[in-house]
């Protein structure tokens, strides 16, 4: 029998460094359900207690179906630690740079959304280089109501491994 290591209890258990990553590779996050628990959350994480949000008459009241995701709870679901982004990189990683997204559709209680990320640009410094992300999210129509970028700084693999 061998000893038990935490060091080797991982999600992925082989690392990846900069130079793993290519154009085009797509990290597709898990889709889920905009049900009013994921309301209720945001609200509470947020602070927001704009009826719009909350409110299922305030927003039948302005022709809108059911009630309105805020744009910054469509974002979350671009969440690398959704998926296994973050397990490949957990020796690699340094740091998270910036995010952008532009909001294309209104997003309601009960869509279902499906994000991704996919690597669009690999630029390499001496020790260490950037990786951008293409975000996107889908709604079960299949229309697409979120798009945009993340960046993170990555380490080179280190001589000798």
């Amino acid at each position: 029998m061998t000893e038990f290591d935490p060091a080797g209890h991982r999600m992925v258990p082989e690392q990846r460094w900069f130079e793993d990553f290519v154009l085009g590779e797509r990290f597709v996050l898990p889709g889920r359900t905009q049900t009013s628990a994921v309301f209720a959350a945001f609200q509470t994480a947020s602070g927001d207690t704009h009826p719009i949000h909350y409110d299922v008459e305030y927003c039948r009241a302005r022709a809108m179906p059911n009630l309105l995701a805020h744009g910054f709870q469509t974002l979350i679901h671009t969440a690398p630690g959704a998926g296994l982004f973050p397990f490949m990189v957990e020796e690699s990683l340094v740091g998270f740079l910036e995010q952008s997204s532009r909001f294309l559709k209104p997003v309601y209680a009960d869509d279902t959304l499906y994000p991704a990320l996919e690597v669009t640009e690999l630029v390499a410094g001496r020790s260490t280089g950037v990786v951008t992300l293409r975000s996107t999210v889908f709604n079960q129509r299949r229309e697409q109501v979120l798009e945009g970028m993340q960046k993170f700084l990555i380490r080179r693999r280190p001589a000798g491994s």
